[in-house]
């Protein structure tokens, strides 16, 4: 927490990790509380955060990003977002919101017939092929919240 009185960061200014290693991050748009999320991560999924917003940065130039719900929002103007990760005790769990149209589709289901998952435990993930779905989930109409 910051120091009201000095505006210096105290020593547990590190966010709150919720069920699972999950970050607990405020609701704010850009690119910083994204970073911030990345940067609480625990252990390896730090890494896979890191490499998964590269990858989405990489392949979306233009790629608008937030924090909704503790979570990472990757989505593109216009259009809505497209995909989100989220921290699990075992995994980092992405979500394709317009996943069942992508070729192939992401192999986790969701009760929602739209929503595919793709769960990367450590050391497992497939960079062109999720590169591949970025590519193809930033064209498709996306999910909207504020």
């Amino acid at each position: 927490m910051t120091d009201k009185s000095t505006g210096d960061p105290g020593k547990d200014a590190r966010p709150v990790l919720l069920s699972g290693g999950n970050p607990r991050i405020a609701k704010a748009d850009g690119d910083a509380p994204v970073r911030a999320y990345i940067a609480a991560m625990p252990g390896w999924k730090q890494d896979i955060g890191r490499r998964l917003d590269a990858i989405i940065a990489r392949t979306v130039p233009d790629v608008k990003k937030a924090v909704r719900w503790n979570s990472p929002f990757y989505g593109v103007e216009g259009q809505g977002w497209f995909l989100n990760f989220h921290c699990f005790t075992k995994y980092v769990k992405v979500a394709f919101f317009n996943g069942v149209s992508l070729d192939p589709p992401p192999p986790g289901e969701s009760k929602d017939e739209k929503v595919r998952y793709l769960n990367i435990h450590e050391g497992n993930l497939d960079e062109a092929q999720f590169s591949a779905w970025v590519e193809q989930a930033s064209r498709l109409p996306g999910w909207s919240t504020s």
